[in-house]
């Protein structure tokens, strides 16, 4: 694959939906799968399987699994968050999962009640169940640029809990600026001290656009070999736990600037935006900025 092949992972469907302030129907979740499914993406994370009462929104996990509609070469992962959420991917035929934990234990403490050592614990069966299974696992560090409770975040503690994900197995170490308070310089610090004991290859960049600046920090990351990044379609999402957090980059948005410093996503960009267009509408949200440029020049 070249070098200027950038991998996108949709977190849309997940990420984007879960803060949702009303319940998203099933038949909604399963339509944006599937036409997320026909813009070219190789990765679409689909759900989790969290507690009904912790994230409501995603109640729904099974019965989205069992209602898609799966295209061949798309990757559908789901986040897990211990051995319970494990064995109800694995019941309905879950074939990669994503484990999430924070860089912040104060983030740890407010998000999924426990430190972050309790929540390295927790992870440890359940990669060794999946790496029985032939399941691949993906881990998710929050909090890398800062936290909404604790504010500044170490890159030190940053790192500790990317190799402590990495060593672990996780073949795939995705880096969250969760609270979107991160800047190109912070950002490029801060991989360039996790890719110093894990392969660039296997890190993702996950950032959120409160401040405006996830574009500029994707090409901050891109500069130093990065080439997965996170996105939501129509820039949906945000944090349950950090107030004012607004949603991830856009999904839409990525595939344009990537475009035009020449790289390549394999992501058809008018059907993102026609999705994207979509999705808004049917949430009342508003649209991505290169979505509704797209769409006025077809």
């Amino acid at each position: 694959m070249s070098g200027n092949f950038v991998k996108l992972v949709e977190v849309g469907p997940r990420d984007g939906l879960q803060n949702e302030p009303y319940t998203v129907p099933t038949s909604l979740k399963l339509d944006l799968i599937d036409r997320l499914g026909r813009t070219g993406l190789k990765v679409i994370e689909s759900t989790s399987f969290v507690s009904d009462r912790a994230i409501p929104q995603m109640a729904d996990a099974e019965d989205v699994i069992a209602g898609l509609k799966r295209r061949a070469g798309i990757r559908y992962p789901a986040l897990v968050p211990n051995e319970r959420g494990y064995d109800r991917a694995r019941s309905v035929g879950v074939d990669e999962v994503a484990l999430f934990t924070a860089a912040s234990e104060a983030f740890n403490q407010h998000n999924i009640n426990c430190t972050i050592e309790e929540s390295l614990r927790r992870f440890a069966p359940v990669v060794h169940r999946a790496r029985n299974d032939g399941v691949r696992v993906r881990g998710y560090v929050s909090t890398v640029l800062g936290c909404p409770y604790q504010g500044q975040v170490p890159i030190a503690d940053v790192v500790r809990v990317a190799e402590a994900l990495f060593e672990a197995g996780c073949e795939e170490i995705s880096l969250g600026d969760t609270i979107g308070v991160g800047t190109p310089r912070k950002a490029a610090e801060m991989v360039r001290a996790v890719g110093a004991s894990i392969p660039i290859a296997q890190l993702a960049v996950h950032f959120h656009d409160t401040y405006g600046q996830a574009l500029a920090n994707i090409m901050t990351c891109l500069d130093l070999g990065v080439r997965v990044v996170d996105s939501s379609v129509a820039g949906l999402g945000g944090c349950p736990y950090a107030r004012g957090a607004t949603g991830n980059v856009a999904t839409e948005d990525v595939i344009y600037m990537l475009e035009g410093v020449g790289m390549e996503t394999g992501i058809d960009l008018l059907e993102m935006a026609r999705t994207g267009d979509w999705i808004a509408g049917e949430l009342g949200r508003p649209r991505s900025r290169a979505g509704q440029a797209v769409l006025k020049r077809h």
